[in-house]
C-alpha cells in the first residue's frame, strides 16, 4: 500500500485558498459591473447656447403690406357732350401740360329723320312760319292803335290849358295811350319769339353730319407733365360732358400707402422712420410718415375678422435711381417705427419662454440652470426689454430643449 507524500492537512489548506480567490474575484467583477452602470447611467450635462443680456437703443415697428400710388392723380373728362375721335395715346405715353393734346371732341351727330318725322318736322316749320306772320300781323295792328292813341293824347296836351277836358277824360287819355305802347313792345317780342321758334323747327331737318375739316371742334390739352396712367375711352364714339377718357400723372411724384391697424396708428406720428422692404430692389427704401387720416374703416381679414384700419401716407427719402422703375399701385411692405428708445436693457426674445400668464427664462449659474421669472416691455422680435428680473451681463439660455430644468447641470455649447 502506497502512502501519499502530501499530509492531508496540506491539502484542504490549498482548496481554501483557490476557493477565496474565485470570491474575490466574483466580487471584484460585480463590483466593476455596478460601478460602470452606475457611471453610465449617470446625467450628462445639457449642450445649451447662451446670450447676453446687454444695454442697448430698441425700435419697435409695425409692418404690413402697402403700395405705391402717384401723388397727384389727374382724371381727364370730356368738356362738352359730342362726337370724340379715337385716341392714339397709349398708357405710358409721355404728355406735357397745355400742349400735348389728348382729345379732340367734335359737335354731335343727331338721329337721322325718316319720312314720316320729316314731313312732320316740314309742317311744324309751316305752322312756326304761319305764327311768325300773324305775330307780325298783330303787331302792325297794335302799332297803329299806339299811334291814334299817341295823337289823341298829344291833343289833350295841347287843350288842356283852355279847360276843355275833365280830369277822369285826361287820366283816360293817358292811360290809353301807355297802354297802346306797352302793347307794341309785347307784339315786338312776340315776332322775336316766333322767329326763333321757325330757325329751331328748321334745325330739325339739318343733315348733321359735319364735313371734314369743318365745324368747331374742342382740344382738350394734357394739364401737366408727366404720363398716361390709363385710357379709358380709346375709340371714338359719342361723349357726354363729365365722361372720363384718360388719367395721367407724374410717376415720379409717387407716395406710400399702408393700411395699419388703428392701436397701431394711435402711436404712430408724422414724421416717423419708414423703411420700404420687398419692393424688388436689394436694399431697403427710406421714407417719413407724411400724414395719417383722422378716419378709419373696416377691412375683413383673410381669417374673416373685422379689423379697424387707417391709411398712413409716407413720402420717400431721397430715392436712389434703382427705386426709379417703381411705378403707380406697385406692391411693397411698409415697416412704420412706432416706438424708439435709445438706451434699455435687452434680452434676445428667442430667451424667453411663457408659462402661465408670465415670462421666464433660463439663467446660467455656476454649469446649473435657473429658472429666473423676468418682466418684459417692448419688443422689435428679436429682442424685448427687461423691466425687472434681469441684470446687464447674466447668461440667459437661447431657445432652451424641453429636458432644461430648474436647476439641472449644462454646459456652454461650442461656438463652431
Amino acid at each position: 500500500m502506497e502512502t501519499s507524500a502530501t499530509p492531508p492537512w496540506e491539502t484542504k489548506k490549498k482548496t481554501a485558498k483557490r476557493s477565496l480567490l474565485r470570491k474575490l474575484l466574483l466580487w471584484g467583477f460585480f463590483i466593476g459591473l455596478i460601478g460602470f452602470v452606475g457611471y453610465g447611467l449617470k446625467s450628462k450635462p445639457i449642450p445649451v447656447e447662451t446670450a447676453a443680456v446687454t444695454r442697448g437703443p430698441l425700435t419697435v415697428s409695425v409692418l404690413e403690406e402697402g403700395k405705391t400710388q402717384i401723388r397727384n392723380r389727374y382724371i381727364v373728362s370730356a368738356p362738352v357732350s359730342g362726337h370724340m375721335r379715337r385716341i392714339a395715346l397709349k398708357a405710358g405715353d409721355e404728355v406735357r401740360a397745355n400742349e400735348t393734346v389728348l382729345a379732340v371732341i367734335e359737335p354731335g351727330i343727331a338721329p337721322l329723320l325718316d319720312a314720316r318725322n320729316q314731313a312732320q318736322a316740314e309742317a311744324v316749320i309751316a305752322g312756326a312760319n304761319a305764327a311768325r306772320m300773324q305775330a307780325e300781323e298783330a303787331l302792325e295792328m297794335t302799332r297803329t292803335s299806339a299811334r291814334f292813341a299817341q295823337a289823341s293824347w298829344d291833343r289833350v296836351k295841347s287843350n288842356a290849358s283852355q279847360g276843355s277836358i275833365s280830369t277822369t277824360d285826361w287820366e283816360s287819355i293817358e292811360r290809353e295811350a301807355l297802354l297802346r305802347e306797352r302793347e307794341v313792345r309785347a307784339g315786338e317780342f312776340k315776332v322775336k319769339v316766333a322767329g326763333f321758334e321757325v330757325e329751331q323747327a328748321k334745325a330739325a331737318l339739318m343733315q348733321l353730319t359735319v364735313p371734314s375739316g369743318l365745324g368747331s371742334i374742342v382740344e382738350v390739352k394734357a394739364p401737366l407733365s408727366g404720363r398716361v396712367l390709363k385710357v379709358q375711352q380709346e375709340s371714338a364714339a359719342i361723349v357726354a360732358a363729365g365722361t372720363a377718357l384718360l388719367e395721367v400723372g407724374d410717376p415720379a411724384d409717387l407716395e406710400i400707402v399702408a393700411e395699419i391697424l388703428s392701436r397701431d396708428a394711435v402711436s404712430i406720428t408724422p414724421g416717423a422712420e419708414v423703411l420700404i422692404e420687398q419692393w424688388g430692389g436689394e436694399s431697403m427704401l427710406k421714407a417719413r410718415v407724411r400724414r395719417i387720416e383722422p378716419a378709419a374703416f373696416t377691412k375683413v381679414s383673410a381669417l374673416g375678422v373685422e379689423e379697424q384700419r387707417v391709411i398712413v401716407l409716407s413720402d420717400l427719402d431721397s430715392p436712389p435711381e434703382t427705386a426709379r422703375a417703381l411705378g403707380d399701385r406697385y406692391r411693397v411692405e411698409v415697416r412704420v417705427a412706432i416706438w424708439h428708445e435709445v438706451d434699455v436693457l435687452l434680452v434676445p426674445s428667442g430667451a424667453l419662454f411663457r408659462e402661465g400668464r408670465e415670462w421666464k427664462t433660463f439663467t446660467l449659474n455656476a454649469g446649473k440652470a435657473s429658472k429666473v421669472v423676468v418682466q418684459t416691455g417692448r419688443t422689435d422680435g428679436k429682442s424685448t426689454q427687461v423691466v425687472g428680473g434681469l441684470k446687464p451681463g447674466d447668461l440667459v439660455l437661447m431657445h432652451p430643449p424641453d429636458v432644461v430644468t430648474d436647476g439641472c447641470d449644462v454646459v456652454q455649447r461650442a461656438v463652431e
